[in-house]
C-alpha cells in the first residue's frame, strides 16, 4: 500500500498529520470523550482537555451518547477563555432519521456550547441496516447535510467498530448516493492486525480515496493491555505508525495523558522487522477476536441497549 507522506510539522513536539483531503492539520494523539466522563471530577475533566491542548493536542473527540451529554458538557466548559479556536472539535450522534439526528447535533451544540463543530460523525455503523437507514428518504444523512450546509458542522465522517464488512457497505452507498465522507473512524491495533481485520481491508480504500482515517481502540478499551504480551506505548506507536491521521485515544487521568503525550513525542517510523516482530508475539492472543470484545461481542453496542437513541 503506496502511502502518501502526510506530516504537517508538530506543535510542542507532538507530531502533526493532515486530515485525508481536508487539508486540516491534526495532532497524532486525539483526545477521547468518553474517558472525560469516566473521571469523578468534572474539574479534573476540564484541567485534562486544557493541559492536553496546552500540551499540542487539537484533536478532541465526543459524542452525544456519552455519560447522559456530560462528556460534551465537561468538553465545552474546557473549551471557554480561548480554548476553543485552538481545537479541532469533533461530535458524533446515533439517529439514523433525519429528525432524530438533527435533533441530537443541536443537543451536542448547546452543551459543547459552540455555533458549530469541525466534524460531525454518524455514530456506531454496527449493523448492516445502519448504511441503509442513514442513506434512505428522510435519513440521517439529510439531517448532516443540513448542518453541513448551516454551519454546523465543516466535515462529516462515520464511525463503527463491528465489522469491516459494515465499514466498507457504508462506503459503497455513499459512492453510490454521490457523496463522499471526509473521514472515518475504525479500530485500529496490534490485535485488528490478526482478525477479521479493518487494517487490511478498510484502511487501504481510505488511503485510496484520500479519507481522513481515525484510528480507535489503540488499547481495545484496555482489554489488549490484559494479554501481557504488549505496553501501552507499543500499542500505541503501532497504530501511529499505520496512515491514520489521529490516534484517539482514552485520557481519564493526567497519568494516562502524559502518558500518551510521551508516546506521541517519542514515536519514530517502525521498519519491517520491528512490525513483524510486534505482530509475531500478538498474533496468539489475538486468536478468534477475544481481546477485541467490540467485535465479537455486544458489550461495547451502547445503541443496542439503547435502540430508542436510532430513531
Amino acid at each position: 500500500m503506496r502511502v502518501p507522506d502526510r506530516s504537517a510539522g508538530a506543535r510542542e513536539g507532538i507530531p502533526y498529520r493532515i486530515l485525508g483531503r481536508t487539508g486540516e492539520k491534526v495532532s497524532i494523539i486525539g483526545l477521547g470523550g468518553s474517558h472525560i466522563g469516566m473521571q469523578p471530577s468534572e474539574q479534573e475533566s476540564i484541567r485534562i482537555i486544557r493541559t492536553a491542548i496546552d500540551n499540542g493536542v487539537n484533536f478532541l473527540d465526543n459524542s452525544w451518547d456519552y455519560h447522559d451529554g456530560q462528556s460534551e458538557i465537561r468538553m465545552g466548559k474546557a473549551l471557554r477563555d480561548g480554548y476553543r479556536h485552538k481545537a479541532f472539535l469533533m461530535t458524533k450522534f446515533d439517529g439514523r432519521t433525519r429528525e432524530s439526528a438533527a435533533r441530537q447535533i443541536d443537543e451536542s451544540l448547546r452543551r459543547l456550547k459552540t455555533d458549530y463543530v469541525d466534524l460531525i460523525q454518524f455514530h456506531e455503523i454496527i449493523r448492516m441496516e445502519d448504511p441503509e437507514r442513514i442513506f434512505s428518504q428522510g435519513g440521517a444523512l439529510d439531517a448532516a447535510l443540513k448542518a453541513q450546509e448551516s454551519g454546523k458542522a465543516r466535515y462529516i465522517g462515520f464511525t463503527g467498530h463491528k465489522s469491516p464488512d459494515i465499514h466498507l457497505r457504508m462506503m459503497e452507498l455513499a459512492n453510490e448516493s454521490g457523496f463522499r465522507f471526509d473521514t472515518v473512524q475504525m479500530p485500529l491495533n496490534v490485535m485488528d492486525a490478526h482478525y477479521d481485520s479493518f487494517e487490511k481491508r478498510v484502511l487501504p480504500v481510505l488511503v485510496k480515496e484520500e479519507i481522513g482515517v481515525l484510528g480507535m481502540k489503540s488499547l481495545g478499551g484496555q482489554i489488549i493491555l490484559e494479554s501481557t504480551v504488549v505496553t501501552p506505548v507499543e500499542c500505541l506507536h503501532y497504530v501511529m505508525n499505520l496512515p491514520a491521521s489521529v490516534v484517539i485515544t482514552g485520557c481519564d487521568s493526567l497519568p494516562i495523558l502524559e502518558q500518551a503525550l510521551g508516546a506521541a513525542r517519542s514515536f519514530r517510523p517502525m521498519d519491517k522487522d520491528e512490525i513483524s516482530a510486534l505482530l509475531a508475539k500478538t498474533a496468539p492472543a489475538a486468536d478468534q477476536g477475544r481481546l477485541e470484545l467490540y467485535k465479537s461481542s455486544d458489550i461495547f453496542d451502547s445503541t443496542r441497549r439503547n435502540p430508542q437513541w436510532l430513531g
